[in-house]
């Protein structure tokens, strides 16, 4: 019945099943925005949609805030409808998204581009306002039912993650939308309890059978639109460009133009005489232009940089990591190699270059893997006369860090020290990057050349390192050996010959370095002089850029913002043509700042708004009914002034508790699941299957403990989650070294296992919370859900600056602090619940004070 109010009774079946769904929906849009965000836009934007999602959520508390009784009054219609927002709400903000014309480039000299940022952020933050708006409501309601109803919340959000990866591969991310869309409308069906009973069922039906008809054939005006810097939208531009194959997977959108002004050969000798066969482009989310080459005329793979190890290895046994549309295989194949491995991590890239021409992947010396380079060199036990890590990225301006947040497993200490033990005796590890001004990625490939050899227990790194430059590529070699005489011999003569320009060599002299492609300093010459044989930690502090190794705990390659540039970065901000002005890393600075004035405002909003909820009669609990004795309050003796609800009492009484221990919550939740969806990305693979993972796995078994979290007690609980998190960083490497080279299957089943308890452990802390608060002083409910999803907001961007930084370990000891904290705020209170329950059942007070 409609009119029934949801106070009067537990959520039924179909309530339930439409927190299931209306919490599967948001989350399947989740994973699905960050996979438009990164075809359409860039990677910052694909971060943030993490942030907005949360913001949403907190928003939703606090309108609660405001409007305590909002759920009482017909809550069966406000679920409905709610529902029924949502859906339109992911509807709106897809085509806003999709439609708007926000302009990254233009944003520190046009301020209509902050408009558009702004309508950005509303309109995405919309379904999540909706969605915990419902869920917020079903809390307020009925705080005593917190952990049911939060358990059937993180179970839908868990099947959200598996319903996102399983329907981007089938429906591609415009129909995965119009799903998401589906499942909303599919919520507020079961809300309405019968799909034809009133007019609110009869128009969720028909909104429900129109988003099934757009998700299986949606018009071409949902396609998602890719901003025009983009590398796709570029060669578009060219005369009869077109696109001749298109396919999505979970993880990627692969596209293959034809165009005769695809020209790929990075590095190539400006004194190559003759031109390219032709060539057909591959682009990778819309960006990383990979060549896949017509197998005639190939006299110009020998003006490659990266033919030189196959002139100092002939007859090579070759593995060559993430070679894409297969340039680098046919360098190999032309240089004489005997065999080949071609490890790709992306199956759609192998599909559409085989079909593209028979060579090089068709090739009988040629044998195909389909996985992540760091997962097959972790499995086998062959070694190679070259393990060469393609050039797989297109040129990205260094300027302010502007890719800071992209993880790279590939190159860090570990990694190279997996190549190196593949190596055969006086085998090569070959490393091609781009030139930046200053030098930046090459120092930095050598600083992880260097750091690994030490590693791996190779003297005298100096003697077992070579590296020459083009005009716009840097190639270092790593041997499994010292170069001999001969070898450096031959590396001149390549050059010379070439016009390469000699970097480094074992007794290279600065009058040999930058003699073609002439810079007014031979700074690369100088940069490895100094990393070499210079003090190493005084050149990693005192260079002008972050070119220190990275590592597994912290791979962000492309990482090389240092704060001693932002006089710098000011003093060029909307000067030179980047994303966002060029000001790269000061995004999240910028992000952060906007995300901590907004939940300022969210929280401390409903506190100077807010209207109190008045307990029924039967619950009260007045001086006069107390004979004299101290209250049942917080843990502390406190006297009830005369007349005074108790409510309103306990509430102003423990506020700044609720306060805390709801943000700690927030912060540590958040503090935990980013880093390890971050740090998941080197044990699965990619990106979107670890955060489907790691978040299918907390949230789902956050749900279970949620629905047990009755029978547990707080206090220990916490305690035994912060240890489990103190745990992990030193636990996880392990698991990692001892099964990176298993199946995907398997590692998932392993993944899914591990964060099991932890998972567990995080689900009980805020229904115990809302239960507690909800029997003293049910009126902050709401604000402490808005409390909950605005200090998350928080922890999502900090969580990511303090990765970047610092490493994953240590945001997760940061996640074990926050969890320290709201203990030490509960712990005084550890007999709250005995006290609750005396109060919520007309029992007697005792006659003495009582810490609870």
């Amino acid at each position: 019945m409609t009119s029934d109010h949801l106070t009067t009774r537990p959520p039924d079946h179909l309530t339930n099943l439409g927190v299931f769904l209306l919490s599967m929906a948001v989350l399947c849009l989740e994973i699905t925005l960050t996979r438009i965000f990164s075809l359409a836009q860039w990677y910052h934007l694909a971060f943030m949609a993490v942030s907005i999602a949360l913001l949403g959520f907190g928003a939703s508390g606090s309108f609660l805030s405001l409007f305590p009784n909002l759920a009482k009054r017909n809550p069966t219609r406000l679920l409905v409808s709610l529902s029924v927002l949502l859906t339109l709400g992911i509807l709106a903000s897809y085509l806003n998204v999709n439609y708007i014309p926000f302009d990254s480039y233009r944003i520190a000299w046009d301020r209509e581009q902050l408009l558009f940022l702004a309508i950005y952020y509303l309109f995405l933050a919309l379904p999540f306002f909706f969605s915990g708006l419902a869920v917020g409501a079903l809390l307020a309601a009925q705080p005593e039912l917190a952990g049911k109803i939060y358990s059937f919340n993180l179970a839908g959000s868990a099947m959200g993650c598996l319903a996102a990866v399983v329907a981007l591969p089938i429906l591609g991310g415009a129909r995965t939308v119009m799903l998401s869309a589906l499942l909303g409308a599919l919520a507020a069906i079961a809300f309405s309890r019968s799909p034809i009973s009133n007019i609110q069922s009869l128009i969720s039906s028909i909104i429900a059978l129109a988003l099934l008809f757009l998700t299986i054939r949606p018009p071409s005006f949902l396609e998602v639109r890719l901003s025009p810097y983009k590398g796709l939208s570029q060669a578009l531009l060219y005369p009869e460009a077109e696109v001749v194959w298109s396919r999505w997977n979970a993880f990627s959108r692969v596209d293959v133009i034809e165009s005769q002004g695809v020209k790929s050969a990075p590095g190539m000798s400006l004194a190559y005489p003759g031109s390219l066969p032709p060539q057909l482009g591959l682009f990778t989310d819309g960006d990383n232009l990979s060549p896949i080459t017509q197998p005639e005329k190939l006299d110009f793979v020998d003006y490659l940089p990266v033919s030189l190890p196959y002139h100092l290895r002939p007859q090579a046994k070759a593995l060559i990591i993430e070679p894409k549309g297969g340039l680098d295989v046919l360098v190999a194949l032309h240089g004489g190699a005997s065999s080949v491995v071609a490890v790709e991590s992306n199956p759609l890239v192998i599909e559409v270059a085989r079909d593209a021409f028979e060579d090089p992947y068709r090739d009988e010396r040629v044998t195909v893997v389909v996985e992540n380079g760091r997962s097959y060199v972790r499995h086998v036990e062959e070694r190679f006369d070259i393990v060469q890590v393609s050039l797989a990225d297109t040129y990205r301006p260094v300027t302010s860090g502007a890719y800071s947040l992209s993880e790279n497993y590939l190159y860090t200490v570990e990694a190279l020290v997996d190549y190196l033990a593949h190596l055969r005796e006086g085998g090569l590890l070959v490393v091609s990057r781009w030139l930046q001004m200053p030098p930046s990625e090459s120092l930095r490939a050598a600083a992880l050349a260097v750091t690994a050899l030490e590693k791996a227990g190779f003297p005298q790194p100096e003697l077992r390192l070579v590296a020459i430059r083009s005009w716009s590529t840097l190639l270092l070699l790593v041997k499994n050996g010292e170069f001999t005489a001969g070898e450096i011999e031959m590396v001149k003569s390549f050059c010379q010959q070439r016009q390469f320009d000699l970097v480094y060599y074992p007794g290279i002299q600065e009058a040999e370095a930058n003699r073609y492609n002439v810079l007014q300093e031979p700074l690369y010459y100088q940069g490895f002089q100094d990393l070499l044989f210079g003090d190493r930690a005084r050149f990693y502090a005192d260079y002008a850029y972050d070119v220190s190794p990275t590592s597994d705990d912290r791979p962000f390659f492309f990482h090389f913002f240092k704060w001693s540039q932002t006089p710098e970065i000011l003093q060029t901000f909307g000067k030179i043509w980047q994303p966002f002005g060029g000001s790269g890393y000061f995004v999240l600075v910028a992000l952060l700042i906007l995300a901590l004035l907004a939940s300022a405002i969210l929280i401390l909003l409903p506190l100077l708004f807010r209207r109190r909820v008045m307990l029924p009669p039967d619950r009260q609990i007045r001086r006069s009914g107390l004979d004299g004795s101290a209250a049942l309050t917080t843990g502390l003796a406190i006297q009830a002034e005369p007349g005074k609800q108790f409510s309103e009492w306990a509430n102003e009484r423990i506020r700044w508790r609720v306060f805390i221990y709801f943000a700690m919550l927030g912060l540590g939740y958040l503090f935990v699941e980013i880093p390890l969806m971050q740090h998941f990305i080197l044990f699965l693979d990619h990106p979107v299957y670890a955060f489907a993972a790691v978040l299918f796995a907390i949230l789902l078994f956050s749900g279970l403990g949620s629905m047990v979290s009755g029978r547990l007690p707080l206090a220990r609980t916490l305690m035994v989650l912060i240890g489990a998190i103190v745990l992990y960083p030193l636990v996880l490497p392990f698991v990692f070294r001892l099964l990176l080279g298993q199946s995907l299957g398997l590692r998932l089943v392993v993944s899914v296992l591990s964060l099991a308890p932890l998972g567990f452990l995080m689900g009980v802390p805020f229904p115990k919370g809302v239960e507690i608060i909800g029997r003293l002083a049910p009126d902050l409910v709401p604000w402490a859900w808005g409390i909950n999803g605005c200090t998350s907001v928080l922890a999502s961007i900090l969580s990511a600056m303090l990765a970047i930084s610092f490493g994953f370990s240590r945001v997760l000891v940061g996640g074990s602090v926050a969890y320290a904290a709201a203990l030490g705020v509960i712990y005084p209170l550890a007999g709250l619940e005995v006290g609750c329950r005396i109060l919520t059942s007309n029992l007697q007070p005792p006659t003495s004070n009582m810490e609870l």
